[in-house]
């Protein structure tokens, strides 16, 4: 049982770029296991606020709360509370975040880009790294590509080792920003199936996708984002059948 509601919450998040507001009050709480899949059309806000989550922007206004502490306020561009740096450190560290590239480093191995982090970050001896690392790129089914490049990757294959560097640094929590979105048509099967697993070994997930089929097939509740705000969620069955929103309908309709 855990000692928390709620793995993440955001409260009345907003996000602007000069004048113009990216996030409008975003309220969104994500317990622990669950899988959260965000989907919208473009420009709805939806990669901005996982990248607010992780800190790679700085929101203008609202709450982040992990594990049910109070992580980050801000009002008006100004922080009112920030946990303290080592604290802020370790509760970043539950959080891994796959992006739409891949952004592996190109002079390192496989083996050496899922090692990298955990030894410097994590500050794990190399043995321990490099069997971790072992470990992980098994899960994603490549552990014949322990010594290639990302050169000599298929974008699957690359996006599957991003997927395993995240994971090496044992998050409580993943962040996928439209991680299949690079990729080529017959390339996605195998990173939605990585991600599948990964929902059905209970990691929690919030997700940015435009794959519905994933979304309905996998998720546990569908949030559904358009103009920087949520105008509607729900169980993905209910929310693609039965959207109350007028924007969710029209754009479920055009995607399904």
């Amino acid at each position: 049982m855990n000692d928390y509601e709620y793995i993440l919450k955001t409260e009345n998040l907003r996000k602007s770029f000069g004048s113009l507001e990216v996030l409008k009050s975003i309220d969104l709480s994500v317990k622990k296991g669950e899988v959260i899949c965000i989907i919208g059309p473009s420009g709805a806000g939806k990669s901005t606020y996982l990248r607010s989550l992780n800190q790679l922007e700085t929101i203008t206004s609202g709450k982040i709360y992990i594990k049910d502490e109070l992580f980050l306020h801000r009002e008006h561009n100004r922080t009112i509370h920030r946990v303290a740096s080592e604290k802020q450190k370790a509760m970043m560290l539950e959080m891994g975040m796959v992006f739409q590239r891949f952004n592996l480093f190109p002079h390192k191995t496989v083996l050496e880009n899922v090692m990298i982090a955990q030894i410097l970050v994590r500050k794990r001896n190399k043995t321990e790294a490099r069997q971790k690392a072992q470990e992980i790129i098994a899960r994603v089914g490549l552990s014949d590509k322990l010594d290639a490049y990302p050169s000599k990757l298929s974008g699957g294959q690359q996006q599957r080792v991003a997927i395993a560097r995240a994971l090496a640094m044992d998050p409580e929590i993943m962040l996928f920003d439209e991680p299949t979105s690079a990729l080529d048509p017959e390339l996605v099967g195998e990173v939605l199936n990585v991600m599948k697993s990964l929902a059905q070994q209970g990691i929690t997930m919030l997700c940015v996708t435009h794959e519905m089929g994933f979304a309905k097939e996998v998720g546990d509740r569908v949030v559904f984002m358009a103009d920087g705000m949520i105008l509607e969620e729900g169980k993905p069955k209910e929310l693609f059948e039965h959207p109350q929103n007028e924007k969710a309908a029209n754009f479920l309709k055009s995607v399904l």
